[in-house]
């Protein structure tokens, strides 16, 4: 029917075997419900907000690092390769990784902690949960419906976790959680394409940045290993590419025990269906050799280049901006837009929440300006 969909394995997710929509709509023509889910998530107004949002560093800081859009785009592109090897729904899994980030808030992680604090007395924030908010209810784009209407699949690829509390309030996608059942293969490929793309292309753009360093990096082994590959293959390369060949190299390992790994767990696990992948232990993983050797390289990753003394003064200063921006308009209501002013009306702090979680890292310090600077106009 749609070329690659006749070649799904039985326990894939199809058109056949989805839970379908929230709202029920036609069928799409030319193209696939998940398709159709992707395409709504690119033309969505918080996919190109994605552009200036942190994925490490701060927006401003260069034009070479990668944002969040980037990020998600490379996500994909790991996720769609995974995918076709193992016969899953490429177009879901494309959907729910350019749709993973749309939740976060602008300065990555920093801001998301720091919003999470500033919400505690009123649920907290859980950036998956903002995701999913996001594609059910915040975008404003269609006439018949809030939010996205997409596929069930996709939205439970979208929403990864979230904490019993939230888990209640969600039906049926909170009842999967709530009864331990796994997501599709869809979907837990899609966490394992997040975390490929970030810890590698982190590599690339911590070197870059020149925070950390190749003699650093000589002690994970991973990089090590791949680093001497390069090097005995091209003695005279020169160093950007020499790295740049060591981090594709990183990736294709990964992916490729990734996919021989997971194979061997489906057959092992006897999968034949998609009620039998809810019923499993996680299904998609790496070999407990190369597992060792990508946590070595998160440990690295974050006690060298997320615990740098540069990147945590940036996210202080983050965090200071969400902290007062948040401060602001719980005490003057007014200071909001007319539009969020209307929506605290019935959601309360929810939707300062929503407002500061949709800025983008640039739009949040010229909000602050704005507030705090008496010379700004």
């Amino acid at each position: 029917m749609y070329g690659r969909m006749n070649s799904l394995a039985e326990y894939a997710v199809s058109t056949h075997n989805s839970k379908g929509r929230t709202i029920t709509e036609p069928a799409p023509e030319g193209r696939s419900e998940f398709q159709r889910d992707r395409d709504r998530i690119i033309h969505s107004a918080a996919f190109r907000r994605l552009e200036y949002k942190t994925q490490v560093f701060v927006n401003h800081e260069g034009d070479l690092f990668r944002t969040r859009l980037t990020h998600s785009l490379e996500v994909a592109q790991i996720g769609r390769s995974i995918a076709r090897n193992l016969r899953l729904n490429e177009d879901l899994v494309e959907a729910i990784t350019l749709a993973h980030d749309l939740g976060h808030t602008p300065f990555g992680h920093a801001g998301q902690d720091a919003l999470n604090d500033c919400m505690r007395d009123y649920g907290g924030f859980e950036h998956n949960l903002q995701s999913l908010r996001v594609v059910d209810v915040l975008e404003e784009r269609y006439a018949a419906f809030d939010g996205l209407n997409l596929c069930y699949e996709t939205r439970e690829g979208i929403l990864k976790r979230v904490s019993k509390k939230n888990a209640q309030k969600l039906g049926m996608l909170g009842e999967r959680l709530l009864k331990g059942e796994r997501p599709s293969m869809e979907a837990q490929l899609a966490n394992f394409a997040d975390e490929i793309a970030y810890n590698n292309h982190d590599v690339d753009d911590g070197l870059r940045s020149g925070l950390i360093t190749l003699e650093q990096l000589k002690e994970v082994t991973i990089f090590c290993r791949h680093l001497n590959q390069v090097k005995d293959r091209y003695p005279n390369l020169k160093e950007r590419r020499m790295i740049y060949e060591t981090v594709r190299s990183m990736i294709n390992t990964l992916v490729n025990d990734l996919i021989q790994q997971s194979r061997h767990n489906i057959q092992s696990a006897g999968i034949t269906i998609l009620e039998d992948v809810r019923a499993a232990s996680p299904l998609i993983g790496f070999s407990p050799a190369v597992d060792k050797e990508q946590k070595e390289l998160k440990k690295f990753l974050f006690n060298q280049l997320y615990r740098h003394f540069l990147v945590m003064r940036m996210n202080k200063r983050a965090q200071h901006t969400i902290e007062q921006l948040f401060t602001a308009f719980s005490h003057e209501i007014r200071m909001l837009p007319t539009k969020y002013q209307k929506k605290f009306e019935q959601e309360g702090h929810q939707a300062i929440a929503d407002y500061i979680a949709g800025m983008t890292d640039r739009y949040a310090i010229k909000e602050y300006q704005r507030l705090f600077n008496i010379a700004e106009t």
